[in-house]
């Protein structure tokens, strides 16, 4: 642990120039005096490192010194292609091994383009999941990850809805979907996505297992999500809505949703009012879905949700029927 601590400080010093001892304690997470016994360790090993006491002062590497201990471990190599979105790479444990790449690229490059490279480090940051996403708690990841990197077959026990049950797997890839992760295994001859926040238990169960080679995680994820969204719509509305505000579909439903009901538009009437099918995995959902039309929207068919929407109205107009008519508050200022 001190080794890989005492490489880090020398790639701090290399690729960031003088640093005061706080900050380089911040950054390695240890005490400022671990950082002054850190120094002396790498003074007696040969590297110029010197300090220099003062308001202006801290640590330093003599000018033109390079370390060459630059080149990167297998797990750091994983991690530089996670480094545009560092909260997986500390999801999938590679957190450390992160920065200490990210690190040696630094310093393996020539001063204009660290530069250029730390720049664009603290002008562009990724946040992948959606406002008010709450993090997924995933206690089996790391092991999970574990397997997938050695081939490993996992006995593992999954919760579904009403169930928990137990499968064999061998894991092919991960994906993390809006912040969520996903497993995509094989199971016999099948290849199959799991939640891994609902993988109760993950344990090798000793065995290697040969990765297809035909198998691309990329073009498997992209054609079975695609199955999977058509697959939950599962309920259709014919529905009038006014052409000016079709956008608004968008707010509430599905993308796959929305791209069918969309490609079923009519031509519009008179009136600018188009007629098109909405699907939806449940009519609960439909319903969330096109509330926010308001008064620009009307459900046909089926008979049932278009009686369901009624009494929503009405319902709704019998809480703000009195405001619509009561006079304004006497210190209501008239509008326009």
């Amino acid at each position: 642990m001190r080794a890989s601590r005492l490489v880090q400080l020398l790639l701090l010093l290399q690729t960031r120039g003088r640093s005061t001892a706080p900050q380089l304690a911040r950054e390695l997470e240890v005490s400022v005096r671990t950082v002054y016994r850190d120094i002396e360790a790498l003074s007696a090993a040969g590297v110029p490192v010197y300090t220099e006491p003062g308001r202006a002062g801290g640590v330093e590497l003599v000018d033109g010194y390079r370390t060459r201990l630059t080149g990167l471990t297998s797990d750091e190599a994983d991690a530089v292609l996670l480094a545009g979105l560092p909260g997986a790479a500390a999801d999938l444990g590679l957190g450390t091994v992160l920065a200490t790449a990210q690190l040696k690229v630094l310093a393996a490059l020539p001063p204009e383009l660290r530069g250029r490279a730390t720049r664009i480090a603290d002008r562009v940051h990724i946040d992948a999941p959606g406002w008010f996403h709450r993090p997924e708690e995933t206690p089996t990841l790391a092991t999970v990850a574990d397997a997938l990197w050695h081939d490993r077959r996992l006995a593992v026990r999954y919760a579904r809805k009403d169930r928990t049950v137990e499968r064999v797997l061998d894991p092919l890839g991960l994906v993390s979907k809006a912040g969520t992760w996903y497993l995509v295994a094989g199971e016999g001859s099948a290849v199959r996505s799991y939640r891994v926040g609902r993988i109760v238990s993950a344990t090798p169960n000793g065995e290697t297992f040969h990765r297809p080679e035909d198998f691309d995680l990329g073009t498997h994820w992209s054609d079975s999500a695609d199955e999977f969204a058509r697959s939950m719509l599962r309920v259709r509305a014919r529905c009038r809505i006014a052409r000016t505000h079709l956008g608004l579909l968008r707010l509430m439903n599905d993308p796959a949703a929305v791209t069918e009901a969309l490609a079923s538009v009519t031509a519009p009437d008179d009136a600018g009012w188009v007629e098109l099918t909405v699907p939806s995995e449940s009519w609960d959902v439909l319903v969330t879905g096109l509330l926010p039309l308001g008064e620009f929207a009307e459900v046909l068919d089926p008979p049932e949700l278009r009686a369901r929407f009624a009494a929503t109205a009405a319902g709704m107009h019998a809480i703000y029927r009195e405001a619509a008519t009561a006079p304004p508050p006497q210190d209501a200022k008239p509008s326009g």
